[in-house]
């Protein structure tokens, strides 16, 4: 059971950019090796963070218009969302602690 919960093109305008917590999105897709690898730590900071940012998946496959609305040209990316608007973005797979240094910065 995943911590993370999915997010759709049709949903992103309510449960990300409508959201009164900060949001991290992570844009990946299931053929994409490094997205596996970050499947986990993505899980594991959905339940950390459980209350203070919500933690979404976004497949780039099956929501194409969101990812070319930010730009994202490389999976997995980690954009984290507050008020509306980016405010950090992490491309590629990271360690844990580089995402929840990201995290911290926009608390």
């Amino acid at each position: 059971m995943s911590n993370a919960k999915a997010v759709t093109d049709g949903e992103f305008k309510t449960e990300v950019l409508d959201s009164s917590i900060p949001v991290l999105v992570d844009f990946w897709a299931t053929w994409c090796g490094p997205c596996q690898v970050m499947g986990p730590v993505i899980d594991a900071l959905a339940g950390e963070y459980e209350g203070k940012v919500k933690i979404m998946k976004l497949n780039v496959d099956e929501n194409p218009q969101t990812p070319a609305q930010y730009g994202v040209r490389g999976i997995p990316t980690l954009i984290i969302f507050k008020g509306g608007s980016e405010s950090e973005r992490i491309v590629g797979a990271q360690p844990k602690n580089n995402v929840d240094a990201a995290l911290k910065k926009v608390l």
